[in-house]
């Protein structure tokens, strides 16, 4: 089952995924296939390739965790709950059907609610300053 989603990229990601689309047009085989990722051979490229081009790319990184491809989901998430983004926001552009795949990502890191009642306390005092 082959499962597609179009998503925004930013201009750095267009600007890399164009020349990655220039040296991709010299492999064999390239214009068979409209997958952006493709094998030496010319195919889409499978999830289990995937899975050992990141896990091989983790090792030679020296990370300490087994490296894995939905880590890269991971990573999104929680950048983007760290941000401050509405977990709907988050849960619409990881995919997630139910909310509760996405609420993990926002309870991650409670310091970042550290001082919510104060910043709302003192908005609600310039709004009421603005007001006089």
């Amino acid at each position: 089952m082959v499962f597609r989603r179009f998503i925004h990229c930013v201009f750095d990601e267009r600007e890399a995924i164009e020349r990655w689309s220039l040296v991709r047009a010299g492999w064999k085989a390239a214009d068979k296939t409209d997958a952006l990722f493709i094998s030496r051979r010319g195919t889409a490229l499978s999830r289990q390739q995937a899975y050992r081009i990141i896990r091989s790319a983790g090792e030679n990184a020296g990370t300490v965790t087994h490296t894995h491809p939905h880590m890269l989901r991971h990573a999104c998430g929680y950048e983007l709950a760290e941000r401050g983004t509405d977990t709907r926001l988050i849960q619409d552009y990881l995919g997630h059907r139910n909310i509760r795949h996405t609420v993990r990502y926002t309870a991650s890191n409670a310091a970042r609610f550290a001082g919510i009642w104060e910043r709302n306390n003192l908005l609600e005092e310039k709004d009421q300053e603005d007001e006089k």
